[in-house]
């Protein structure tokens, strides 16, 4: 148990987390060959198995690998470590991968770009480490790079992630003189030769123009751990230099105890640095008996209950991940306690259905090794089981459920649809399947448009998907925007008299009635009055005049959108003695509310969004200017020390294409979230312009008929 650890990947967009993984992966001995992210060959990174991942170069879903490592200890003796390693993606768009992968893991390797420094993404997967508590490493990776500095992003740790962080190593060189690094623990240099820096040379010598530095960074090191650790701190106003050991035991007590991260630096593509990365993870990170997971006891009120991660208690294992493969649903797992073999019978504690564990697989990207039984601590992958993503299972004898994971709510929708509609069977099936394995994608049918309409988290994230249905499913869609729901209203009182009168062969149509149309005083349920005195139109008669009134109000005249807040009175009108039927009282009031609806100053009203934008203060100017350019209204502006939060109403059709400009003026650092408020009167030019389109489509309907 102590050599194993999971660790996932996690950093902002092209920093070179694949890179990462794929030289773990080398010096590991899991690959033979090492391949890049956009490499020559067209190979593509183990790791982005995806061919949409390869093209596009970016990592859409998190891959899940294992390897071992071997690593000499202070003896001299090699040990060898287990790892479960998770390489997570870094666009906005595919949040949710990293808050599955971090739900389960126990620490993670966070890499930065030693040019950049923290950009926007690695806030919020600082954000997301802090929600799961998670312990974690900084690499600053790209070293080889011009203008690379791994202090100024140590400064930045500290200071815009609010971190005790500190380097534990010093770069011989930089940029295209970087050889090696400067081990601050044990003050040796080691420099990385030999085809794909496979040779690690150490020496007592560190460079001439480095021994300053490296002292007073170790002296800053021995600070920042001080800060934290009592041992250390004691020692240190002492005046006594702490040993190797006491200082190694030191940064792993707090960095496990969240109050310490210490920070490596390398370049993955240049092949340096990543070696003492994997004995950090060993030194470091936590082993699963060192992190307290905690379960909810169903039978005690969901009173939380600590897991242990022995073999030996019963089982309680997550499935945090689905993917649907060549041989069903392959649901991925991570045991907390107890043990998960072959053909045993697992249970559902969301709905208490029993399960039958037919295979169980340890996933290398997307190729996997069948295995008979796990303990504890691992994470694996079964094929066979049905479920949903957070499901919590357990062997029977204990009820418990692990807490589920955060899922943000989708941000942007859009209407799709088969283009050919022999492949209706194939695109729900793709639906299906999406939803099941990713929870920020939601489908519904629109009730007004009868559209399907697909949500998520960004426009990258949906077109992914729409591409996705076309490779795997051999489906081509047709997108659009999501038709926006108007509704229709009127402004002024407008009085009628209608007369219709049919005459054909036998009883014919007849039916007059009277009255008027005005607005009520909030835009609310359209009422009905029936004011006839003296029995000019029979109650029968009248009920079919109130049916006409509600169909009309289903599909206004402008639009044939609903009608809002509109009260109808009939105070007069005539029958017939043989002519007259409610079907011919129904059609007058139809035509009398279309005829009357037209002279009472008729609207088009459009829904308004409340609109919550979250950004830096810097970008203040850019989005007032966004938001203005929408014609929206700014209701209230809070002004904290490092972000803003903006309320607006504004109108949902112009807040398409909206999460793409907010990122590109914020560097990506800006969210929004909206709720419908309350429906108003649409500006002049769009109502003509809706009116004519409207038109314009209903004549078309009419030729083509």
């Amino acid at each position: 148990m102590s050599k194993l650890r999971n660790i996932g990947i996690a950093a902002h967009i092209d920093s070179g987390k694949t890179t990462c993984t794929e030289r773990v992966l080398f010096y590991t001995g899991r690959i033979n060959a090492v391949h890049e992210v956009r490499g020559k060959d067209s190979v593509g990174a183990k790791m982005d198995s995806m061919d949409l991942e390869r093209e596009k170069g970016i990592t859409i879903q998190s891959a899940a690998t294992f390897c071992n490592w071997t690593k000499k200890n202070d003896e001299g003796v090699e040990e060898n470590y287990h790892f479960n390693l998770i390489d997570t993606p870094g666009h906005i768009d595919f949040t949710i991968e990293v808050e599955r992968a971090l739900r389960v893991l126990d620490g993670a390797v966070m890499v930065m770009c030693a040019v950049s420094g923290v950009q926007s993404q690695t806030i919020t997967v600082d954000r997301q480490m802090k929600r799961y508590n998670v312990p974690r490493i900084a690499f600053v990776n790209k070293m080889d790079r011009a203008g690379a500095n791994p202090f100024k992003a140590v400064d930045q740790i500290r200071g815009k992630l609010k971190l005790n962080a500190a380097a534990i190593q010093v770069n011989i060189g930089a940029e295209d003189e970087f050889k090696g690094v400067v081990d601050l623990l044990r003050m040796k240099a080691i420099y990385f030769e030999g085809p794909q820096g496979t040779v690690l040379r150490e020496t007592d010598e560190i460079p001439a123009d480095l021994i300053d530095v490296a002292k007073e960074r170790r002296q800053m090191l021995i600070e920042a751990v001080a800060d934290a650790d009592e041992e250390i701190a004691e020692l240190f106003l002492e005046e006594i230099e702490p040993t190797e050991a006491q200082l190694k035991a030191a940064i792993r007590r707090q960095t496990i105890a969240l109050k310490f991260t210490p920070v490596m630096m390398g370049s993955a593509l240049a092949n340096k640095g990543v070696q003492p990365m994997l004995d950090a993870v060993c030194d470091y990170l936590p082993d699963p008996s060192d992190v307290q997971n905690v379960a909810l006891d169903v039978t005690k009120n969901e009173a939380p209950t600590s897991l242990i991660p022995y073999s030996e208690k019963p089982f309680v294992g997550l499935a945090f991940k689905l993917e649907e493969s060549n041989f069903g649903q392959l649901t991925y797992i991570r045991v907390y306690q107890g043990t998960l073999k072959k053909a045993m019978n697992i249970f559902n504690s969301r709905n208490q259905k029993k399960v039958k564990v037919p295979r169980i697989v340890r996933m290398h990207s997307n190729e996997m090794e069948e295995v008979q039984d796990v303990g504890a601590g691992e994470i694996v992958a079964v094929f066979g089981v049905e479920c949903s993503s957070g499901d919590t299972f357990t062997d029977g004898k204990s009820s418990f459920t692990m807490t589920s994971m955060f899922v943000p709510e989708p941000v942007i929708s859009l209407s799709i649809a088969p283009k050919h509609s022999k492949d209706g069977n194939n695109f729900s099936k793709a639906m299906n399947r999406f939803q099941r394995e990713d929870p920020t994608f939601r489908v519904h049918v629109d009730a007004d448009s009868q559209q399907t309409i697909i949500s998520g988290m960004g426009e990258l994230h949906l077109e992914i998907y729409v591409e996705r249905m076309r490779r795997e499913y051999h489906v081509d869609c047709i997108t659009g925007q999501p038709q926006v729901a108007y509704r229709e209203t009127i402004s002024k009182r407008a009085d009628f008299d209608y007369l219709l009168k049919k005459q054909t062969g036998g009883a014919g149509d007849y039916a007059r009635v009277m009255g008027f149309v005005e607005p009520n005083e909030e835009l609310g349920k359209n009422e009905f009055f029936n004011e006839v005195t003296g029995g000019n139109i029979d109650e029968k008669y009248i009920f079919a005049c109130e049916k006409g009134f509600m169909a009309s109000c289903d599909k206004g005249p402008m639009l044939q959108q609903k009608v809002l807040g509109t009260n109808m009175y009939i105070n007069d009108g005539a029958t017939h003695a043989t002519d007259s039927s409610e079907m011919a009282f129904k059609t007058a009031t139809q035509y009398a509310f279309r005829q009357a609806f037209l002279e009472a100053g008729p609207i088009v009203l459009e829904p308004l969004m409340k609109t919550t934008v979250t950004s830096p203060n810097e970008f203040q100017g850019n989005i007032m200017g966004l938001l203005n350019k929408r014609n929206a209204t700014i209701n209230e502006t809070e002004i904290g020390p490092e972000d803003f939060t903006l309320t607006a109403d504004c109108s949902l059709n112009a807040m398409f294409g909206f999460s793409s400009q907010l990122r590109a003026a914020t560097q990506g650092k800006g969210e929004f979230g909206m709720e419908f408020s309350h429906y108003a009167a649409a500006p002049m030019q769009v109502q003509k312009e809706l009116i004519a389109k409207h038109e314009k489509a209903l004549k078309e309907k009419r030729d083509g008929k």
